[in-house]
């Protein structure tokens, strides 16, 4: 199977034996990040610094003139990935062997949340979740997909990979992050991550719901969780907290709003791409499920794009709903976090590739050449060596 590793740019520039040492593990690809959310990274091998710390999420190469004028645009990236940083890497790996894939994050940034507090998902309670662009809202439909156009199609770029296209909601995995106290469920998670900005009150109206009496139904549902009570899990909770009819149509809202930010976002990569370049969506076969894996429904997004990128780290029990809706050469990318610090398992690797495989993988997405240690690297220099 066909292998890529994860990588930021800073990982790569200025360190001139990056290239080499990813491309020795095996790997025929990078997904590199052109695209990204805020974070803080370990560098560990990195020769001028340890901690990269990105501020807020930014494009990691020069914007375009589409942004001219508009209210909505992508943050250029400070210090921590100055100039066309990505096109820099990009060039270095290429040199190394590797085929480059764009790696782009997409309906997830705080700091448009902060800037631009109306584009943000409001919970039931009023809430803003500032990193949770609302995808339903025009003005963030129309800079998402521009933005995946961008940002996917760099020079000598093979293909992309865009993740978080699609709902995102409660979970953050933020920084100091505190909201673990309860444990919510699918169903919590579910109910806690509905929308209710102008946007979605008027879709929820389309849908035959009173906005006003669907949040008041949201809180009653989640005050037995805030007591403790335990999720039963699953979508059958939803229904039986707000009854079916009404879960439905919350459903219908929130499904159609994101197939068809999916299908408007890839048909925009693949109207700026050279032919043959490749479209990949991160994703989690369940379709009411938020964050950086959009929910999806598996028939319908392997209609749009060439394959998905899918988390097998816990197991990979979520490959086969999309393998059982596979057409012929489409890419099922098992992802295998690969540091073992973040819960990887790189020494089990061989083994976890060949269940992969079993299930219908065709190729791996290994998470993530610049995080792991040393050791970690070793033990996937081996596993994909035994394979």
């Amino acid at each position: 199977m066909k292998a890529s590793a994860f990588v930021y740019p800073w990982d790569v520039n200025g360190d001139p034996e990056a290239p080499a040492r990813i491309a020795a593990l095996g790997v025929r690809q990078a997904t590199l990040a052109s695209a990204y959310h805020s974070t803080r990274a370990l560098t560990p091998r990195h020769p001028r610094h340890r901690i990269v710390t990105a501020e807020y999420a930014a494009v990691l190469y020069p914007a375009g003139n589409r942004w001219a004028g508009r209210g909505l645009r992508p943050y250029t990236a400070g210090r921590w990935a100055p100039a066309d940083a990505y096109g820099e890497a990009a060039g270095a790996l290429a040199a190394a062997g590797l085929e480059v894939h764009t790696w782009v994050v997409l309906a997830h940034n705080s700091r448009l949340g902060a800037e631009h507090p109306d584009t943000s998902v409001v919970n039931a309670y009023g809430d803003r979740y500032p990193w949770a662009p609302c995808i339903a809202q025009p003005a963030t439909r129309a800079y998402l997909v521009d933005l995946a156009a961008e940002a996917a199609v760099r020079p000598g770029a093979h293909g992309t990979e865009l993740e978080s296209l699609g709902w995102y909601g409660i979970q953050h995995l933020h920084a100091h992050d505190k909201t673990a106290g309860v444990a919510l469920g699918d169903a919590g998670q579910y109910l806690m991550s509905l929308c209710f900005c102008p946007a979605c009150r008027a879709g929820y109206g389309e849908q035959g719901l009173d906005a006003d009496a669907l949040a008041v139904a949201v809180r009653d549902a989640l005050e037995p969780l805030w007591r403790g009570a335990a999720d039963d899990g699953g979508w059958p909770t939803v229904d039986k907290l707000l009854g079916q009819d009404t879960a439905a149509a919350t459903r219908a809202w929130r499904d159609t709003t994101a197939r068809t930010l999916q299908e408007q976002a890839v048909n925009a990569v693949r109207a700026a791409a050279p032919d043959g370049f490749q479209v990949l969506l991160h994703a989690d076969p369940v379709p009411y499920h938020c964050g950086a894996n959009a929910g999806v429904d598996p028939a319908h997004v392997l209609s749009v794009a060439d394959g998905v990128v899918v988390p097998c780290t816990g197991g990979t029990d979520l490959l086969a709903p999309f393998a059982e809706q596979a057409r012929e050469k489409a890419v099922l990318a098992a992802n295998f976090t690969v540091v073992s610090g973040m819960g990887g398992s790189p020494g089990t690797l061989a083994a976890d590739a060949a269940r992969a495989r079993a299930r219908g993988a065709t190729e791996l997405r290994l998470y993530h050449a610049g995080l792991a240690s040393d050791r970690d690297l070793a033990a996937v220099r081996e596993a994909l060596g035994a394979r």
